[in-house]
Order: structure tokens, then sequence, then C-alpha cells
């Protein structure tokens, strides 16, 4: 136990002074940490209970998500219909949450069932499908969305729904975000050192769903205006409208959806110095709005940003470059929040914010100041108490105790983890568990001087056998804070983190580094002498 081949000497200090300088940068100003390469600069985020922030919980509405399915189920049947041999069908309703459409010719019921079934698929183990299609008097379908459907789609929703919430508030450039589901249809989203909460309310709350759709310009101004669409169209808001009506009726048909860009960038119109965003379309989406401005040149289509058209020009020739540029009274803030909301993806469901709260960076001082006095004052009366009880091997233990803090902060500068409030209370407990192991130790040797040892054999076999007690206390403490990470949400994770670090630096300076110092003293050691 006590024999320490040169290489583990090495291996052992260097291990201490790598984490340590790791720990450096997080207790440098912000302005000359700014100056370190980016390599040297590790440091520790504070969470949003120390360095204060923004809490948001967003919440979507299953009713989106069932209408939204819906829609999309009604373009799909009208695709599906002209896609081979064309099957003529009636209008697609769908009133009372059903679609619902009658099959002109009743001989070709069996075809039109043969194109629907590929639309359903099973709704994850429950044995059964996400929709029920009907045939009801022969020839009218009805189409209906399953229970179960409906919760594997909203279940996914929410999934694309956080990842893009996560793009958009990486957009911002803030550090490390915290962003988990909560229940079925709700985001918990914290957000440390935010400055501004309403720019993270305004932009996580719009779907910014972009579509292009051609204008209706058969359409009667004076139904329009009296809210009655026609047949294969759709009334939406159109406050910029020059025509002073705010409204206007575009097909219900989508030329190109948000789906099919590949960049979105805040600039300046070059003719009118005014901002715009400028949008970049894929290849698949590229040649369908060269095809489309194509066969509709000199026609007006509506650029629609979450169900209002922002804007709609003429398409006075084909537009082949594969972009184009939407304009609309912004200011450079409101343009750039909107690039970042289509670069980041499309909300695929609407979320609402139903709760929110805003904690000043002077709170969160208060609350460093009181974690870091409490830590203060139990370490050093840690450090008297085992001064005074151990002697040199007090001095040992306390040296000890104090690089492992130390390393704890490297370790967690080097994962670029955030320390929240119950992160520190982590922090006290680690010390209480780092002296646990060196009382563990010197008591032991105590015991085996009684049985009449000699200093090297009681110091042998007390590292040996205190060894197995704190191995095995501490791997239970291990798996009760891996638990706590796994089932745990925010601050009970962040406690678990810094636990589970706490524990395996504690039992390193414990029983490593301890043990090389007692023996590179043990060399030098009077011949007589009792602990």
């Amino acid at each position: 136990m006590l024999d320490f081949p040169r290489w583990k000497v090495w291996a052992t200090w260097i291990t201490i002074v790598v984490l340590c300088l790791c720990a450096v940068p997080s207790f440098l100003p912000g302005n000359l940490r700014d100056q370190l390469p980016g390599w040297a600069k590790p440091t520790v985020n504070l969470g949003l209970d120390l360095a204060g922030g923004s809490y948001i919980l967003l919440e979507a509405q299953p009713e989106d998500v069932r209408t939204t399915r819906l829609e999309a189920m009604r373009d799909s049947v009208e695709q599906a219909m002209r896609t081979g041999p064309r099957i003529q069908i009636g209008d697609i309703s769908t009133r009372d949450g059903r679609l619902t459409f009658m099959v002109r010719d009743a001989s070709q019921v069996d075809a039109v069932r043969e194109r629907l079934l590929p639309m359903t698929q099973g709704a994850g183990l429950t044995g059964q499908r996400d929709w029920n299609i009907e045939v009801v008097d022969s020839s009218r379908f009805v189409v209906t969305q399953t229970e179960a459907g409906l919760t594997q789609a909203l279940d996914q929703a929410m999934v694309d729904a956080t990842e893009v919430v996560r793009r958009r508030i990486d957009e911002l450039g803030t550090r490390e975000p915290t962003i988990i589901r909560q229940g079925s249809n709700r985001i918990v989203v914290q957000v440390p050192g935010l400055a501004d909460p309403e720019q993270l309310k305004d932009l996580l709350g719009r779907t910014a769903v972009l579509e292009f759709k051609l204008v209706d310009f058969d359409a009667d101004p004076a139904e329009i205006a009296a809210g009655r669409a026609p047949i294969g169209s759709e009334i939406l808001p159109y406050p910029g409208n020059p025509g002073g009506v705010p409204v206007i009726a575009v097909t219900r048909s989508t030329i190109i959806s948000g789906d099919q860009l590949s960049d979105a960038r805040q600039e300046y119109d070059q003719q009118t110095g005014l901002p715009v965003v400028t949008i970049q379309f894929d290849a698949e989406g590229g040649r369908r709005f060269a095809r489309v401005t194509q066969e509709n040149a000199g026609r007006p289509f509506a650029i629609i940003v979450d169900d209002q058209v922002i804007s709609a020009p003429n398409i006075n020739e084909p537009i082949l470059g594969g972009s184009a540029q939407i304009s609309g009274g912004f200011t450079v803030e409101s343009a750039n929040e909107l690039a970042i909301a289509l670069r980041s993806g499309k909300l695929p469901v609407a979320l609402t914010v139903i709760e929110e709260s805003t904690i000043s960076p002077e709170l969160g001082a208060d609350s460093i100041e009181s974690g870091v006095i409490a830590g203060i004052v139990g370490t050093l009366a840690v450090l008297i108490l085992m001064l005074f009880a151990y002697l040199r091997f007090g001095v040992y233990a306390n040296l000890a105790l104090v690089i492992n803090v130390i390393m704890i902060i490297g370790v967690m500068a080097i994962f670029n983890a955030t320390l929240t409030l119950p992160g520190i209370a982590g922090f006290v407990l680690t010390i209480g568990a780092a002296v646990d192991a060196n009382v563990l130790i010197n008591e032991r040797i105590r015991e085996e001087q009684r049985k009449g040892r000699t200093i090297n054999t009681a110091i042998e076999f007390g590292y040996k056998e205190a060894s197995r007690a704190i191995f095995d206390a501490n791997i239970t403490n291990v798996i009760a804070a891996a638990i706590m990470f796994i089932f745990g949400a925010g601050p009970v994770r962040g406690f678990a983190v810094v636990l589970t670090i706490g524990i395996v630096t504690s039992v390193f300076t414990a029983v490593t580094f301890t043990r090389l110092m007692v023996a590179g003293w043990l060399k030098t050691r009077p011949k007589e002498l009792v602990i």
C-alpha cells in the first residue's frame, strides 16, 4: 500500500496539477478570462439561481396538434387522389374534427381505400392505427384520428419543439440553458444571465410557420370583406394590404413551406435600405419555387408567417435562384428574430407562456455569498478539528481537503458544467465525505498501533482496511447520486452531478494523495512515533 512506483507518483501529481490549473479561469474576473485563448479558459457556469436570469414555462395545446394533423391529412388525401389514375371526389370537409368526402364513382371506393391505407400506421405499441377509415352510405369516407395516434403525435411534436426551442436559444448566444420536458405538453426553459426576458418570450412564443401560397385574385372583394372565402381558398389577415382591406384570400394549397428552407438571414434591401429577411431554399424547394413562379408569372403570391400575410408581391418573372426576400416593415430586431425562428426550424405546435419569473443578478449574488459563507465556515471548522485531532496527519488531511475542492471545480470546468445553489450544497456535503474518509484512515491507524504494530505496519494496515469501508460507502453514494440524476430534474440533477464529482475526487485525495504524502514522510520519519 505504501510502495509508490515512480510512474504512479508522476501520474498522481500530474492529475492534481492539471485539474487545479483547469479551475483557475473560474476564479478570474470576466474581462481577464476573455483575454485567454479558447483552450485555456474552461469555466464553471453559474445556474439561474446564482447568476440570475429568466424562467419560462411553455405549454402546448393538444387541440392544436389535432387541427394540424387534420389539415395535413386533407392535403395528403387531395394529393393521393391526383396521383396515378385520377379519382374524382367531392369537397373535403374537416368539420367536427373529422375528415369526410364523397367518392363520385361508387365503384372506386376500394381504390380510394387502397390509397388511404398507406397514410395510416401503427400508434406505438398500442395495437391501434393512428387514423380510422370508415365508409358510410357506400360512397362517403369518414377519416378520424384515434386517441393513440393523437398521443403519439403530441409526444413527437413536443420532442421536436424542445429541440427547436434549444436551437433558438443557442442562436441568442446564451450559455448553459436548461430546457427540459415537463409532463406531456410542457417545456421548462431556464436561461441564466439573460438580460432581456421579453426577447426570449417573443422568440419562443412564435411558431414561425412560413408558407408561400398563391393569391386568389378571382375572389369577390365584397365576399372577402364579409369573411366568406371561395371554395378551395381561405381568408388570412393582411395588415399591410396596400388595398386598405386588412384581409386577403389565398389558395389552401401551399406552394412551398418553411421545411424546405436552408437558411434565413436579416439583411437590408438594396433599394430602400430597410431591414428585410432573405431566405434560401434547399435544392428541392428551389426547384419547386422556380417551377411555380414560371407557371404563374404575373400573378401575386402571398408570403405567410404564422397564418398572417407579411407581403403579397407579384411574380414579375420566374425566380430561379432558389432564394426570396421577405419585407414587411421590420425593425432590425424583429427581422433578426424572424430569421432566427425560421433558421432554427418551425415549431410543430404553438407554445404559450403560462408561467414566468425573473431572478435578478443581485438575488443570485446573495445566494452565492450565503453559499460561500456556509462553505467557508464549514471548511474552517473541519480544518481546525482535523489539525488538533491528528496533528501531522491532520495537516495532510487538510491539504487533501483543499485540493479536493479545487479539483471539483476543475472537473466541472472541463465539462463546462453549471453550478447551482443545490450544487453548492453538494460541495459542502462533499467536504464532509472527504473528511470522513480521512477520519476512518487515521482512526484505523491508531487502532492498529494500539494492537502493538510498528508505525509502518500500522499505516499499511490502516490504509488497507479503511479503504475497503471508504469504497463501499462511496459506491452507495454514487448509486444514490445516479438515481437522482436519472429521475430528477433541474436543481436535483445539479446536486447529483456535484456530489458524484466530489465523491470521486474525495476518494482520490483521501486515499491516494494522502498516502503518497505519508509514504514520502515515512522515509525520513523518527524511529518511534505515535499518531
